[in-house]
């Protein structure tokens, strides 16, 4: 009798839609397949539409050696954390909205890596910041998830607004905006009195992303999103997103002392302390975060360098690391599915139960700690190479990357044995392997990380050196081998299998270690941002409560006085030569309606009764609609008129129901002076101002421009009505919004009160 066969595994039905968003990702990724053969030929594809040419914004996209690479690895990894995902989320009631956040965080990554303007490049770095705060927020019920994702998005946040700043004084240092258009103008960045200024807002951007010491500790703790989302962004593409950043400036701001020194220092010390917490979690995705932070620490160290040695080091360990993490991550995501939790200390004997997982995590392993016939061999041989070959603290480098991949060889180790060969404290429920969907990822990079390892110089002439030839000019042919023969780099490979053994063998005792040390330290950088970040609360209450008290003379006042003060330290210094008694000219009749203006501010100052006000308010609107009319400006005359008389009835509506005047508290007499010296200052700033403007010669470009254009290009006879309505349509379309909101808020605050 034969034994019947298994049933096949089925994806239910609430998978379909995950199945089918995979399309995207797998389409993408073959069409740069479609490109590849003619990048690696040293062709460059390239599409630009005007978007804001006045602002040097164009919609400008390019394809090189360096784009290409980035975008192989997006795609390819958004391609198996789709299908991943749509059997590790089945059944989320917000499955939708994870893919479409999820997608449009592959779209905003991709449009990083192939933005060809410095503008463009802005926006979609800041997609990615904003994407990114609601992938790590997915499960907003959990305070954990809300804690990290606003974490992440004030620190990436924050070095967003450094790269802008180093986008405008590199515009203000040069005049493209092309990024392509930068390659042959290094000498002059780097020459220009604002390198350092660049430099540091770039590198800001570039540290803040890519998580590099002291802004580090956000990365671990964005390991409460679902592992798809930490494959993901965490892995392959977002955190990779400031390391392509110095990537593609290297032409442009590589190769000085403060380049190399800073990277090599920030690098070298973001590897050691990565590699060193590695040791202490137990939490397996916790322990793949702070693994990610070496690995970013070695990729900034390689590129303080300027040499193509370190430069192909950076752009080798790059595939290396997104091949060996993503699935990785992919992996110990099934574990934690299938047995319901990824402590190390509950795991155990699962080789027997997952041994396809068990195979293609130990290739993910063995790739990462570097053994031969592994692309990650190949990967730690030319880190060598490039360490003893960098310009800058050679020594430091070497020594960072040797004891950094020694203890990568101890976690890698922890991850596969632990798990799979150990034995866990509690008796674990019977657990099968996960769904197809689930063990493809995994197992395809794992064997890449194999097949690479197998076939080095096809992957150098493929992939490696047309990266490197797209930021570094020098065009020295690069060539991966899987043996040099007997030399340094390799005595330091086998070193480091030794060490990391070493360290294998005393993990326990060096985990304790390790966490008592970090419980001990009196002051961390996560404790400087919270500290700090409770104290911005803080006085932003204080500032709050203090500003907006309710009073709305002092709103008043308060905007009168940044006036003054935001324009009057300018205009200061010209008043002298402003103050000159003009000659009188015009009709008589100008005179009396000064002295009638000049009247009624003194009824409205001086006036006892609230009715006396008004009329001497309305009595100075009057005054100004005369004036426009005996000057030539009946519109704007009708216009003046009419608002006065709208904002005089709304004036008596709310003062003639305010209690009397007598029953009001009068102001005490520093506060009438105050105001009255404020009002004095306000207006003699504002005449001098305008007795300015009347001393210089009138610009009539504008008014010709109107006056040609309003009938022939708007159809309209009334300038004014044009200019508004056409030239201006966006500024009053914005107007409109504000006003509807405003009334949109106060019907609303009306019917809370009346509920009230």
């Amino acid at each position: 009798m034969k034994t019947p066969l298994p049933p096949i595994e089925r994806v239910p039905d609430c998978c379909r839609g995950g199945l089918v968003s995979s399309i995207l990702p797998l389409l993408l990724f073959g069409l740069l397949c479609l490109a590849w053969p003619r990048v690696v030929q040293g062709n460059i594809f390239a599409v630009q539409w005007a978007w804001v040419p006045s602002l040097d914004l164009d919609l400008a996209f390019r394809l090189d050696g360096l784009g290409l690479l980035f975008g192989l690895i997006i795609t390819m990894t958004g391609f198996f954390v789709s299908l991943y995902a749509s059997s590790y989320m089945a059944g989320h009631q917000q499955l939708g909205r994870f893919f479409f956040y999820l997608h449009g965080f592959m779209l905003a990554m991709l449009g990083i890596v192939l933005s060809d303007n410095l503008f463009l490049l802005f926006i979609f770095w800041e997609a990615t910041t904003i994407l990114s705060f609601l992938l790590i927020g997915f499960d907003h019920h959990k305070t954990a998830a809300r804690e990290s994702a606003r974490q992440a998005l004030l620190i990436t946040g924050g070095g967003g607004l450094f790269l802008l700043m180093g986008i405008l004084l590199l515009k203000i240092a040069g005049e493209s905006m092309t990024i392509s258009h930068w390659a042959a103008s290094g000498d002059m960045i780097r020459d220009h009195a604002l390198y350092p200024a660049v430099f540091i807002c770039i590198l800001m951007g570039a540290m803040t992303k890519s998580a590099q010491v002291p802004f580090h500790f956000w990365l671990p703790n964005a390991m409460t999103a679902p592992t798809p989302i930490s494959a993901f962004l965490h892995a392959a593409t977002m955190v990779k997103a400031g390391i392509y950043l110095l990537m593609r400036f290297h032409p442009l701001l590589g190769g000085t002392s403060l380049w190399m020194a800073t990277l090599v220092i920030i690098g070298g010390t973001t590897a050691l302390w990565g590699a060193i917490q590695a040791l202490g979690p137990c939490d397996l995705k916790r322990i793949l975060a702070y693994t990610t932070l070496m690995a970013l620490g070695v990729l900034t160290l390689f590129l303080g360098g300027r040499t193509v040695l370190s430069l192909t080091a950076a752009a080798t360990f790059l595939m290396v690391h997104a091949l060996y993490k993503a699935a990785l991550f992919l992996a110990v995501g099934s574990i934690d599915h299938q047995t319901g939790t990824r402590n190390l200390d509950h795991l155990g004997g699962l080789v027997k139960s997952m041994p396809l997982t068990a195979l293609a995590v130990a290739a993910a392993t063995m790739s990462m700690a570097g053994f031969p016939l592994f692309f990650g061999f190949i990967g730690k041989e030319i880190m060598y190479e490039g360490a003893l070959a960098e310009d800058m603290f050679p020594v430091f480098a070497t020594v960072a990357t040797l004891f950094a991949n020694s203890l990568m060889t101890a976690v890698a180790a922890i991850i596969f044995i632990t798990p799979f060969m150990g034995f866990g404290r509690q008796k674990m429920d019977p657990v099968k392997e996960a769904p197809w969907t689930m063990r493809l990822g995994p197992a395809v990079m794992g064997l890449l990380g194999i097949v690479f390892g197998i076939m080095p110089e096809w992957v150098s002439a493929h992939l490696i050196q047309p990266a490197v030839f797209s930021f570094q000019p020098d065009r020295e042919e690069i060539r991966l081998v899987f043996f040099h023969g007997i030399n340094l780099p390799l005595v330091l490979s086998i070193l480091t299998l030794t060490l990391g053994s070493v360290i294998y063998r005393y993990r326990t005792f060096l985990r304790h270690r390790m966490n008592t040390a970090i419980d001990r330290l009196w002051i961390t950088t996560p404790g400087l941002y919270q500290s700090g970040l409770d104290n911005f609360l803080r006085n932003a209450g204080i500032f709050t409560n203090t500003i907006q008290n309710g009073s709305l003379h002092f709103y008043l006042f308060i905007i009168i006085l940044t006036l003054v003060m935001a324009v009057g330290w300018v205009w200061l210094p010209h008043v002298p030569g402003i103050l000159i008694f003009p000659v009188i000219s015009g009709p008589l009749i100008a005179i009396g309606l000064f002295a009638f203006i000049l009247a009624s501010t003194g009824v409205v100052v001086f006036a006892k009764k609230r009715l006396s006000a008004i009329g001497g308010l309305g009595g100075v609107g009057a005054g100004v609609a005369l004036t426009f009319m005996i000057f030539g400006a009946p519109d704007i005359a009708l216009t003046q008129l009419l608002v006065e008389t709208l904002t005089l009835i709304f004036i008596s509506l709310v003062l003639l129901r305010l209690p009397p005047m007598d029953a009001v508290k009068k102001r005490s007499r520093s506060r009438t002076i105050r105001d009255a010296c404020l009002s004095l200052v306000a207006g003699l700033l504002l005449t001098t101002l305008m007795m300015g403007i009347l001393q210089v010669p009138l610009d009539r470009n504008l008014t010709a421009f109107f006056e040609a254009n309003s009938y022939i290009a708007a159809h309209g006879r009334n300038i004014v009505n044009v200019i508004l309505v056409d030239f201006r349509s966006l500024d009053t379309l914005g107007e409109i919004c504000v006003v509807v909101l405003a009334a949109w808020a106060s019907v609303t605050l009306i019917r809370r009160t009346k509920e009230g």
